[in-house]
């Protein structure tokens, strides 16, 4: 069991330390290329003012400081009890008993023991676990009421609009809208089917560019180019300037969400638009598979967590294809048709009730059936491998793993062996899923599912 000490002023100086200990390797290769003339450096602002000094000896003595006051404050913070957080983190030796005990109610009094599955290490945000739990309180109190008075005074504007909402309402108060209103209905039969010439062209230039464009990358080569031109010092900038990243889910996702909408809302209205769809999902599929497996760095894995809400835009998708086509149908002489439509949308979305009843749970909960398989199977392929050392910092705070880091590179190597990798032709240094940007390099490790 780790417990949580916050450390956050400590990392902040570990950090500053770091910075400084690159800098001085930039003025130490600099100085390498030309012994004759020492670097100098201004200690103001941004090193736009202020005394100029010796920028070797300055930023010795500076790292020479921080080492002291690091030294200092790790000590504090081993030993004073109010720098331990209400919180840790525990591990279990199989499976199951940590799915059962985060799966679980622990005491009577609910208030007491409150379990939860755990971040992976290198997804916990060392600095909000310092946040204290009145804090949370009040700020999510802040955002509700923030949120209630965007609602509300949200709803004034609607109101205003729903009084017009009804078609005889608007004809009665804007009496010069009435033709403009009888030719709306016509007018959507018209338009749905002749923006698909628009669409088809989005598709085109955005999307089958897009994939053309993601696979050739020009973006991060440029912004390789102009970092390596003005921000790389060492090789440890270049390193870091040559870092691919992960895949942005953040925009890629929503991106192919609004694509299937289109395919099926015009599915039926202009069927001609589904091979343009069809080309670009292919596309992005070969695509994307290459750049998951060979470009993009593994910055973590949800196991599928994050399907659930895909699965219900889909259905909202489907949904609104479905009203769609109830309004076509309306407008092109075919109403009587529309009571039968109703019935799609109705048995879509207890489709999507049952599905979110049914199989939502397995995306939630972790099965303690499976849990005991892979039990079963890791003590019958590796009887003899104790994980009791490797465990035992895997949720230590990174700014306490340095000295702890060398102690368990055998036991590393086993675990890293057990783990089946996708076979690639890429030519990397780095074997291990990248460090989040919110944790230390220090926490790369491969953690088995175990941990909580």
């Amino acid at each position: 069991m780790q417990v949580v000490i916050n450390a956050n002023k400590l990392a902040k100086l570990v950090k500053e330390k770091k910075s400084k200990q690159n800098w001085l390797d930039y003025y130490q290769l600099k100085y390498s290329r030309n012994p004759s003339q020492r670097p100098t450096k201004k200690t103001g602002f941004l090193g736009l003012c202020g005394d100029k000094v010796d920028a070797i000896n300055y930023q010795t003595a500076e790292i020479e400081r921080l080492s002291k006051e690091i030294a200092e404050e790790r000590e504090r913070v081993k030993t004073d009890p109010k720098c331990i957080m209400p919180a840790a983190f525990v591990s279990f030796k199989t499976r199951w008993g940590a799915a059962v005990c985060a799966q679980t109610q622990q005491t009577r009094n609910p208030t007491l023991w409150l379990t939860e599955w755990a971040s992976e290490p290198r997804d916990v945000y060392w600095d909000n676990l310092a946040i204290p739990y009145v804090s949370l309180t009040i700020r999510r109190l802040i955002v509700a009421v923030a949120f209630f008075f965007l609602t509300f005074f949200f709803m004034i504007p609607v109101t205003i609009v729903q009084s017009l909402a009804n078609i005889e309402g608007i004809e009665k108060r804007v009496p010069f809208l009435k033709p403009v209103i009888e030719t709306i209905a016509p007018t959507i039969g018209v338009a749905i089917p002749m923006k698909a010439t628009f669409f088809i062209t989005y598709i085109m230039v955005d999307g089958w560019a897009g994939v053309a464009g993601e696979i050739l990358r020009l973006k991060p080569l440029i912004i390789f180019h102009l970092k390596n031109f003005f921000l790389v010092k060492t090789e440890k900038d270049r390193e870091a300037a040559m870092d691919p990243g992960s895949v942005g889910f953040d925009t890629g996702e929503p991106q192919i969400q609004l694509y299937f909408l289109l395919g099926l809302v015009y599915a039926v209205v202009t069927p001609v638009f589904l091979p343009f769809i069809l080309v670009f999902f292919a596309l992005a599929y070969v695509v994307f598979r290459h750049q998951i497996i060979n470009v993009y760095n593994q910055e973590y894995e949800s196991a599928g967590a994050f399907w659930p809400d895909v699965h219900g835009r889909i259905i909202f998708a489907l949904v609104f294809s479905q009203l769609v086509l109830m309004g076509l149908m309306s407008t092109k002489g075919a109403a009587a048709s529309t009571p039968f439509l109703i019935a799609l949308p109705v048995l879509t979305i207890f489709f999507h009730r049952f599905c979110k009843g049914r199989y939502e749970p397995a995306f939630v909960k972790y099965p303690l059936q499976e849990a005991m398989i892979k039990d079963t199977l890791e003590r019958a392929r590796e009887p003899g491998l104790n994980l009791k050392g490797y465990l035992q910092y895997a949720y230590v705070h990174p700014v306490f793993k340095n000295d702890e880091d060398d102690e368990d590179d055998d036991l590393h190597g086993k675990l890293e062996e057990s783990i089946t990798i996708i076979p690639t032709k890429r030519q990397s240094r780095r074997n291990t899923p990248v460090p989040s940007k919110i944790s230390s390099e220090s926490s790369a490790d491969v953690i088995p599912e175990k941990e909580f």
